[in-house]
């Protein structure tokens, strides 16, 4: 493994571990800003100038580490495509759900890929129901057919292990996260993007070394994210 590379998964763990248990509420007990706490600022210079520009074939992809670490792999798929990378490392869904309009809807997108959960399971901001997070999810979609934005919804990647949290066997939790997104999908006619059987190994997380390394476990590599961008087009057309 390369030193970019591992300075990278580095920067992720330590994400991951400042987030972990930091709820909603222990933010505002301590006097804290739910925009702080979901990180608004972090694309809002970025938004400004978007929203300037009209693109009928702008795709926002909202996720966390996955989604924000896919440009450092392949800066190259979202600059020669209309596509907007609004991930950010450790984020849970209800951090997503509170940022979810200034970077998906007010960009205006044709489509938004939402690709979520694993931070949930991994209780980076604390205890969420596997129910919950779905619905937090399903809130995001919803949300944006409203806006007459087309959606995407992705499987959680295979994992059954975290570098930052160890022991709490989220395989069989990603498992059920991924069924009653695929279910919602199939019932209200969203496209659902299954990037868990394409990656999934013999025990039930991501393919070593195929798709991630040994010492991650959670987040794809170059070859991973070669397969869900393969997926994402398909799906897409």
């Amino acid at each position: 493994m390369n030193l970019k590379k591992i300075l990278f998964i580095i920067f992720l763990i330590n994400i991951g571990m400042k987030n972990n248990n930091y709820s909603q509420e222990a933010h505002i007990a301590g006097g804290g800003d739910l925009k702080d706490w979901a990180h608004l600022k972090k694309y809002e210079k970025n938004n400004e100038e978007l929203i300037k520009i009209n693109d009928a074939n702008r795709v926002v992809f909202m996720g966390n580490s996955i989604t924000e670490g896919w440009s450092f792999f392949n800066k190259n798929f979202f600059i020669e495509n209309p596509f907007v990378n609004r991930g950010i490392s450790g984020q849970t869904t209800p951090q997503m759900l509170i940022r979810f309009r200034p970077d998906v809807i007010n960009l205006k997108p044709k489509t938004v890929v939402i690709l979520a959960g694993i931070n949930d399971i991994a209780g980076n901001t604390g205890p969420i129901t596997i129910e919950n997070s779905a619905e937090n999810i399903i809130s995001m979609a919803e949300i944006a057919k409203a806006n007459n934005i087309s959606v995407i919804i992705c499987s959680t990647l295979p994992a059954i292990d975290f570098p930052w949290s160890p022991g709490l066997d989220p395989g069989p939790k990603v498992i059920k996260l991924n069924s009653i997104l695929e279910k919602y999908c199939k019932e209200n006619e969203v496209n659902y993007a299954d990037y868990y059987s394409a990656m999934v190994d013999n025990k039930g997380g991501l393919k070593v070394p195929e798709y991630t390394s040994i010492d991650d476990l959670v987040h794809p590599n170059k070859a991973g994210y070669k397969v869900m961008e393969e997926i994402i087009l398909k799906t897409l057309k």
